[in-house]
């Protein structure tokens, strides 16, 4: 690699450079400075994310970077930002409840830091090498993070869970991994495209594309690969769970869109089937094992599972209209999901206590009106009801479904939704019909502008869907 390609190339990641120094430093500065750095530590983080963000805006070179195992293009700009966002929007819920979820401590940022990295690489991945250290770096992270409140067995519970499954989904991928280059001799996607367009698909190609995508569906949290989901988003700190439920998602959906549209495009048959089946799967279990659900946390692990099934099925159809259903459907589960956790994190009674029991709701809506209000739209809006954002994110991917001809595929999601609908109903139940047990604590002023600002985007998405759907078809154009 020559200078001027290596000075090309990091031109391409300075939002990456931006995330691995500031994490360095900041590791720094936590090290040495007082136990007091948390807050210091934290705000730097959140300025750190801004700044890459910014760049990613304002910044519009595209191009591969490092011998083309790093790739940047409207798709990677749009999807990053989104991971972003939802990095910097649980850093700024964190501040006010880092002491009340015991993880005050100075590391937590800085790994949430590592795990944005690891997701922007991931992101941009263009090379099966590239994704795994990337899908890697991210997952370390996000073991550690899991497991930060040492003092507690259900936090430590949840952290190992977390590695020992994510060491064998690693396992599973690495040998998918392995299968794909002894198949077709590349580990590039574009080299893989054009190997498989000219040799055609091997038995033994079908079986390492099973492999990856069993190891990236667990990254998704899709059934069958889905069990650690419920354990963990109980288990880990609520801070944890809202971080673990929004932007790795993104990047994990992200990255599963690449890799199937680009590298194993000439094998669309082979891994639609897949693809389906694991929808399928994923939007049936996640509507019925929700249904008896008491700890709210656990029917949002639930609902994910179910959302991520929603989404793959906008990734069946192969189509541009797909991807920018599953590209619209990740932003406003995104901002659906921030909300409702800033709304949990909430669940605090007057001795500090943090509650989680979908019966501790019940009579919100007399004690605290604007969060029963905003819970509910926000309720309505997973639900899938017109004219909130959730319906237009099914919408969109239910419709590339059907112009793919997967008519059976957006029968069952329709179905499944109107089974969804009953235990979202349940908590709008509770929190309106139900006498109130007691009065939660003064919600922080972090908490209830991302709850706010979360219901006035699935309440006005009428009216800025156009643009939001005119950049996401941008981003999906790089495809096709």
């Amino acid at each position: 690699m020559t200078a001027e390609t290596l000075f090309a190339s990091l031109q391409l990641s300075v939002p990456e450079l931006i995330l691995a120094i500031g994490a360095l430093v900041l590791l720094m500065v936590g090290v040495y400075s007082s136990e007091r750095a948390t807050p210091v530590v934290t705000g730097l983080s959140v300025a750190v994310l801004v700044v890459a963000g910014l760049w990613l805006i304002l910044n519009t070179g595209d191009g591969e970077a490092y011998g083309g195992a790093f790739l940047s293009d409207p798709f990677a700009k749009f999807m990053k930002v989104l991971a972003l966002i939802g990095s910097v929007t649980v850093m700024v819920m964190t501040i006010g409840q880092a002491r009340a979820a015991q993880i005050d401590r100075f590391e937590f940022p800085v790994l949430l830091l590592l795990a944005t990295l690891g997701m922007l690489l991931m992101i941009s991945a263009n090379d099966l090498i590239s994704l795994y250290l990337s899908l890697e770096l991210q997952s370390l992270a996000l073991y550690v993070v899991a497991a930060i409140n040492r003092d507690s067995v259900r936090s430590t519970e949840a952290g190992l869970k977390y590695f020992v499954l994510g060491a064998l989904s690693s396992g599973m991928l690495l040998y998918g991994m392995s299968l794909v280059y002894g198949f077709t001799g590349h580990t590039g996607f574009d080299e893989i495209a054009a190997a498989l367009t000219v040799e055609g698909r091997s038995l033994g190609l079908v079986f390492g594309l099973v492999f990856i995508l069993a190891g990236l569906a667990f990254k998704i949290s899709a059934v069958p690969f889905h069990m650690w989901t419920p354990d963990v988003y109980e288990g880990a700190p609520t801070p944890v769970t809202a971080f673990f439920a929004a932007a790795p998602k993104v990047a994990a959906m992200a990255m599963l869109v690449r890799i199937v549209i680009e590298a194993f495009e000439p094998v669309v048959a082979d891994w639609r089937q897949i693809v389906v089946f694991i929808s399928i799967a994923s939007m049936l279990l996640g509507s019925f094992a929700a249904i008896g659900q008491r700890n709210i946390k656990r029917l949002m692990a639930y609902s994910s599972i179910g959302h991520m099934g929603y989404a793959l099925v906008g990734l069946a159809a192969g189509s541009m209209a797909g991807v920018r259903g599953v590209i619209l459907y990740m932003l406003i589960y995104m901002v659906m999901t921030l909300g409702t956790f800033a709304c949990i994190l909430a669940m605090r009674r007057r001795d500090g206590e943090h509650v989680e029991g979908i019966d501790d709701l019940a009579g919100l809506s007399q004690t605290n009106p604007f969060m029963a209000t905003v819970l509910t739209i926000l309720m309505f809006s997973l639900a899938g009801i017109p004219p909130l954002a959730g319906f237009f994110a099914k919408y969109f991917v239910f419709v590339a479904a059907i112009e793919a001809q997967l008519y059976g595929l957006a029968i069952i999601g329709v179905l499944a939704s109107v089974v969804g609908a009953y235990y979202y109903l349940r908590v709008i139940k509770v929190m309106w019909f139900d006498e109130a047990k007691g009065e939660f604590a003064r919600t922080s002023g972090e908490l209830r502008l991302v709850y706010g600002l979360s219901g006035l985007f699935v309440l006005g998405y009428v009216l800025i869907g156009g643009p939001l759907g005119n950049a996401a078809e941008a981003a999906a154009r790089t495809f096709f």
